[in-house]
């Protein structure tokens, strides 16, 4: 991964706003209708060289596809980072009772088990609130039913993930940019689905790992960067219920963060980088674990980046937490300088500030100034053009004090 050598490097999570045309084109192909394949792929090769070509001209250092090959069907929009790898596995049906509607499960002190979305403690603490379509914390729509397996875990998506990394190298060369990244979900967060094949959960989390590393390999063999997006490192906490103590809850996690490195063995960590946050819906997180508690879990993944939170009013303070943990000599760290969970443009004086707090930190050319989560789906396109505007804006104000 580049360094930022002679000015402070920018970047994102991943998700931007999808263009109308690809929208439609993927709600017609989901609800079945009949359409001309190539018309299709040639939607998605323009959208995506289209969005690099953005990217490049708001001085976007390191950009990606904007996920545009992980279906979308409405502006408003939170699953396509994670339930796009159900369509890329065999093994699977769909049908099952959906990740919101599941069954409500309580946890034991010696059994941590994960509850449903709807039972997470934040939205009981908030009921009124993520009830009221008004109220701003609004996901778009849910769907009903999931993915359960029913069958050995195979990976099918060669083709898929194959014309996401032609469709990107391509739009890369063409904006004449030297590094782009595609991201794909981790286990840990991939699995929360129905199983009902595999006979343990530990078992089932590993047979994702090992579906899930023909992606991680034929991206990284592909040139690109892996990003890897497990939100589930950080926003399980809230969906244990009663509250695990820390100790458990750690236990618990380690467990994911051993199947992740176990599905990237042997693949070189300064190709890989990772991202955690706290989900990206916009309710108010009161019940966030505090990345104090699980920055050792994040640091044991086998990667040269990391990506985190530090934009929001929840999660900003939190960068003082490097005044005493150490970021190892090889490594480097993404933080949210700018977030999707408000859609105020944050001022370039104030991103410049933020920027330089981790740069005073942990030295200058180990940061890349990044966003809190993904834009696309999250907040208004136009909103969330104007943010990556602004963080480029923020970071040439960093790097002139930083470089002068």
């Amino acid at each position: 991964m580049r360094r930022s050598v002679d000015h402070i490097l920018i970047s994102h999570v991943g998700s931007l706003p999808r263009p109308d045309a690809l929208i439609e084109a993927n709600r017609a192909r989901q609800a079945g209708d009949t359409m001309d394949e190539a018309a299709f792929q040639q939607t998605l090769r323009t959208a995506v060289a289209d969005v690099v070509g953005h990217q490049r001209k708001l001085d976007v250092d390191i950009p990606n596809d904007g996920e545009f090959g992980k279906s979308v069907t409405d502006r408003v929009h939170y699953g396509a980072w994670w339930n796009y790898a159900f369509q890329r596995w065999g093994g699977i049906e769909f049908g099952a009772p959906g990740p919101y509607g599941r069954t409500p499960q309580r946890s034991r002190p010696d059994e941590i088990v994960l509850t449903s979305q709807d039972n997470r403690r934040d939205r009981q603490l908030f009921a009124a609130a993520y009830a009221d379509p008004e109220s701003g914390v609004s996901m778009g729509p849910r769907p009903s039913t999931g993915p359960v397996c029913v069958a050995p875990l195979t990976y099918t998506g060669h083709a898929a993930l194959q014309t996401d990394i032609a469709n990107l190298k391509a739009a890369l060369a063409t904006s004449g940019v030297a590094e782009g990244f595609i991201t794909a979900v981790a286990p840990g967060s991939a699995y929360r689905i129905g199983n009902r094949y595999y006979r343990t959960d530990e078992e089932f989390l590993y047979a994702c790992a090992d579906v899930m590393r023909e992606e991680y390999k034929a991206i990284v063999e592909a040139g690109l960067i892996l990003q890897l997006d497990d939100p589930a490192t950080a926003t399980g906490w809230d969906m244990i219920t009663p509250e695990p103590s820390l100790e458990a809850y750690k236990k618990f996690t380690i467990v994911r963060i051993e199947a992740l490195n176990h599905a990237l063995r042997g693949l070189p960590p300064d190709r890989i980088r990772y991202h955690l946050c706290w989900g990206s819906w916009h309710g108010p997180h009161s019940t966030d674990i505090p990345l104090h508690d699980i920055v050792d879990v994040m640091l044991a993944v086998n990667a040269g980046a990391y990506s985190f939170e530090a934009g929001n009013v929840r999660h900003e303070h939190e960068w003082k937490l490097w005044q005493e943990v150490k970021l190892p000599d090889d490594k480097l760290v993404l933080p949210g300088i700018v977030s999707h969970a408000t859609n105020v443009v944050e001022h370039p004086e104030l991103i410049a500030d933020r920027i330089l707090r981790f740069a005073d930190l942990v030295g200058r050319e180990r940061v890349i100034a990044s966003t809190d989560c993904g834009l696309g789906g999250r907040v208004h396109p136009q909103i969330a053009w104007a943010k990556l505007e602004a963080l480029a804006e923020g970071a040439a104000l960093a790097s002139r004090q930083l470089w002068r």
